[in-house]
């Protein structure tokens, strides 16, 4: 049975100290998840730069590299699905990051795309491809699993009707290279999520879940919306069929992971409506 779980980006406002923490994800759990995926930037004290940069975003990393987060996920009674980490920490140094998600109960470690990298470069994502390869092996040999989380800028072409994620999905091994599909970002980027999930097949082993619509707060003053996340069933993806298919496919969670438009502007009012969908549909 595939666990429900929130991506720990939702939470940086609402885990300002280490008291709002453990309420928040009390409040997870009463609203029917199963864990946490976590962000090694967001439990170990983080950069100036990447503070600025999530803030900016709208989605702060808050104060969780301070937190004990294996003592807060047990008296909360919610597991590690997974642990997003970068891939040069990966390289630099494994048995760290080994060490990191064997504490934390996970055999999962999820590379979450590159910065400033060029995906229209064919040799570059192949370089990518062959790190992944080899980062990967390292992985296996300690029992965690590699996967790869996409963003919208995988789907730039390298050539004529070849994305860079379709180099990344057939230049990697199977063995040592899987997924976790987020189906938000293709659909932002004009390509079908659900033609990307019967490709991916069972290399799919985590499922990325959001919605896409429009939310007006406002008057609308002219007749074109700005589309943004939504809460699971708000808006206008066909989440039933994603749903289905990642589930056909076992994989081993479904995570929540919506942006900063959330309902009442509130991170934990948008992820217990979203798990109404989620009870409804992961049967």
């Amino acid at each position: 049975m595939a666990k429900k779980a929130v991506q720990q980006i939702m939470l940086g406002t609402v885990t300002k100290n280490e008291d709002q923490a453990q309420e928040t994800l009390k409040q997870i759990k009463a609203a029917g998840y199963d864990g946490i995926e976590l962000n090694g930037f967001m439990i170990h004290p983080s950069s100036f730069l990447i503070r600025v940069m999530t803030k900016a975003a709208g989605m702060p990393v808050g104060k969780g590299g301070q937190f004990d987060w294996k003592k807060l996920l047990d008296q909360a009674e919610l597991c590690c699905v997974s642990l997003h980490e970068d891939l040069g920490t990966i390289q630099r140094d494994p048995e760290a990051v080994i060490a990191e998600a064997d504490k934390l109960g996970t055999d999962k470690i999820v590379i979450t795309g590159m910065y400033r990298f060029d995906y229209s470069d064919k040799e570059a994502v192949r370089k990518l491809t062959d790190d992944l390869n080899r980062s990967g092996k390292v992985l296996k040999d300690s029992g965690i699993q590699l996967l790869y989380h996409n963003h919208n800028c995988e789907f730039r072409k390298v050539e004529p009707g070849k994305t860079a994620y379709d180099m990344i999905i057939e230049e990697t091994d199977p063995e040592y290279v899987n997924f976790e599909l987020d189906s938000y970002w293709p659909t932002e980027a004009g390509v079908s999520a659900i033609t990307l999930m019967k490709k991916l097949g069972e290399r799919m082993k985590l499922y990325h879940i959001n919605d896409r619509g429009t939310k007006v707060s406002g008057p609308s003053m002219t007749p074109i919306l700005k589309s943004d996340s939504m809460e699971l069933g708000y808006g206008n993806m066909n989440l039933e069929e994603l749903v289905k298919q990642a589930l056909d496919v076992d994989v081993d969670a479904i995570i929540l992971e919506s942006h900063k438009n959330w309902a009442d502007r509130s991170p934990v009012r948008s992820l217990q409506l979203s798990a109404e969908f989620l009870k409804q549909h992961m049967v």
